[in-house]
């Protein structure tokens, strides 16, 4: 058999072998359905970032932005509280509160275990507040910077921190019932705190802080104005703390009630001092009774008793109806109206108007003020403030209670001669008798000296303001010295002050007793009024004791303790018993009570 050989290149199978131009022809088209492959894919592509560049743009810069940007709340920093010589009352410190929205948290029980271990708090009552339905809830307040920060660290959806400004009182009860205090919405609630809020409270500012992916802050950028304007107050941090601890060492020393007592410059009405007894915290107000919350120096009202004969002796004597030396029966001490016997203390036969104050004589004030007459007698008690708000900057303050003259009964204008049937706040009295020391002007009280703005500018200034003229200085220079008789002759002996010249009046008055609706046999108000020095008086003083069940007269309980208020406020203010100006009218009186800038 004879082989045959074949050609090279050549092959006896045709699928052997693929011709050069069919080869070519594959090559080219999988060389275009790559590039239609690939530009398909380029058309995809740009057709992704056209929309993410152009249409998405919004939408996704505001995702981006807040994986690593946030929006916080600052401290919004309220206004400081300070005295009349710069000492801090009431600051503002920074404090977190950890807030949830639990329909954003993805695993409440995992959530409450890590929150546990970085707020100090038992993981069961935070998964109860997670679980309490609502939409937002504060897992805690008032959070230290580390246990904030811990919990960012923790990065769970749902849970975030804001920054707040927490009030804190440094000097404790210290004027506590004159600054009130915040809630946990740093918003004032009672007091100064209150009263002059919305300047003391700074608008919100917020802070966009950018944070890396470990949440950690990179940059931060501030926008808005948060610093609340400051307070300055009439307050004597000295004279406030004197008055407080002589209040409380009278009401403990009687075993009373309560106590109030107050300290006034009686030419400028500036309230130097405020204090009631009980008192409370502020920074635990929550723990306080609303008993010890109550500023009852001007909330509450009583019946002044024999203090208030200062003002039927004004009257009477403005009126020309009395003078000092005028002498009145005073009937054995016993004299009936409308059917009833009022009885004196001690039985006094005849006395000088001026005996009249000093021994506090009911039949005697009664005498007085027949001669005065039911229609005088009202002018003066309203022109003395009474049944009005002497308009003191604090919140709550009551007007009292005075009937009109048509109202009166038979025995009305003797009960009023004698401070019954009539309701007045101490603040009231306190003013009263600031008209007698300063020549006989009323003057409205106020408490708050200035406020002043974070940039230094005074946005609002109180300056003294004279609301009328009451008597006339020469009434109120003779009703000066009348009321001296008391202290250095009468009731109030034990509020005389060594080296230097005290007026005043006692008080001692009778509760009603709700049960029966008559004056109470053992119920009284033992209360002390004056001012210091005599003559060109510094300091006017009313001490309240409410239901003292020992040493139950105004002039064995209120008046000592008038005593010890004004010898130490006077030391404090380096007073010295030689000074001896005469007699002056308020100075710096104005008939504005505020400055606007």
């Amino acid at each position: 058999m004879r082989m045959q050989r074949r050609a090279p290149g050549k092959s006896s199978d045709k699928g052997e072998a693929t011709p050069a131009p069919m080869k070519r022809g594959l090559l080219r088209r999988r060389i275009i359905i790559l590039f239609c492959s690939l530009a398909a894919a380029l058309t995809i592509i740009s057709g992704q970032l056209f929309s993410l560049q152009v249409f998405r743009y919004s939408e996704l810069v505001k995702v981006a932005d807040g994986q690593v940007s946030k929006r916080v709340p600052s401290v919004s920093r309220r206004g400081t509280i300070y005295d009349r010589n710069g000492r801090e009352l009431a600051i503002s410190l920074a404090t977190s509160s950890i807030f949830a929205r639990p329909s954003k948290v993805e695993n409440p029980e995992r959530a409450s275990a890590a929150l546990s271990a970085a707020l100090g708090l038992p993981a069961e009552k935070i998964l109860e507040r997670l679980r309490a339905g609502k939409s937002f809830v504060y897992l805690k307040r008032s959070a230290s910077a580390e246990e904030a920060e811990a919990v960012e660290r923790l990065m769970l959806k749902g849970i975030g921190s804001d920054v707040h400004g927490k009030r804190f009182y440094p000097k404790s009860q210290q004027a506590a019932h004159l600054l009130g205090f915040v809630g946990t919405d740093d918003q004032g609630l009672e007091g100064l705190e209150l009263q002059y809020d919305i300047y003391l409270a700074g608008k919100r500012k917020w802070i966009m802080r950018q944070q890396d992916a470990k949440r950690r802050p990179i940059f931060r950028e501030e926008a808005g104005e948060a610093q609340g304007s400051d307070l300055h107050l009439t307050i004597d941090e000295v004279i406030q703390y004197i008055t407080e601890r002589e209040l409380e060492a009278a009401v403990s020393q009687s075993v009373a009630l309560s106590g109030s007592a107050i300290v006034m410059d009686p030419f400028s009405g500036e309230i130097l001092a405020l204090a009631n007894y009980p008192t409370f915290d502020p920074n635990v107000y929550a723990e306080a009774s609303a008993f010890a919350r109550r500023n009852r120096a001007v909330a509450d009202y009583y019946e002044p008793g024999s203090a208030f004969k200062a003002i039927v002796g004004a009257g009477a004597l403005e009126e020309r109806l009395v003078r000092p030396e005028d002498r009145f029966n005073a009937e054995g001490g016993a004299i009936e109206v409308g059917g009833v016997t009022i009885r004196d203390h001690e039985r006094f036969e005849t006395l000088t108007f001026a005996e009249v104050m000093a021994h506090s004589s009911n039949v005697g004030a009664i005498r007085v003020g027949q001669r005065l007459g039911k229609s005088h007698y009202y002018d003066y008690i309203s022109g003395f403030g009474f049944g009005n708000l002497t308009k003191i900057d604090l919140p709550g303050e009551t007007p009292g209670l005075i009937r009109r003259p048509k109202e009166w009964s038979a025995l009305s204008l003797a009960s009023l001669s004698i401070g019954q049937e009539i309701s007045v706040s101490p603040l009231q009295m306190l003013t009263a008798m600031s008209a007698i020391a300063n020549g006989g002007n009323l003057i409205r009280p106020y408490v708050a000296k200035s406020i002043v703005a974070a940039d230094g500018q005074v946005v609002l200034e109180n300056a003294p303001m004279q609301v009328r003229r009451v008597i006339s200085e020469d009434t109120a220079r003779t009703l000066a010295t009348i009321l001296k008789g008391v202290v250095t002759e009468g009731t109030g002996k034990a509020a005389a002050v060594e080296g230097f010249e005290v007026a005043g009046k006692t008080g001692t008055s009778q509760k009603v007793d709700r049960a029966t609706g008559r004056y109470s046999r053992h119920k009284v108000v033992a209360s002390f009024v004056g001012f210091v020095p005599v003559e060109r008086p510094r300091l006017a003083i009313i001490v309240i004791i409410d239901e003292p069940t020992t040493l139950r007269w105004g002039g064995s309980i209120a008046a000592p303790t008038f005593r010890e208020i004004a010898r130490e406020s006077l030391k404090h203010l380096r007073k010295t018993p030689v000074d001896r100006a005469p007699f002056r009218l308020a100075e710096g009186i104005r008939n504005a009570a505020f400055r606007l800038n």
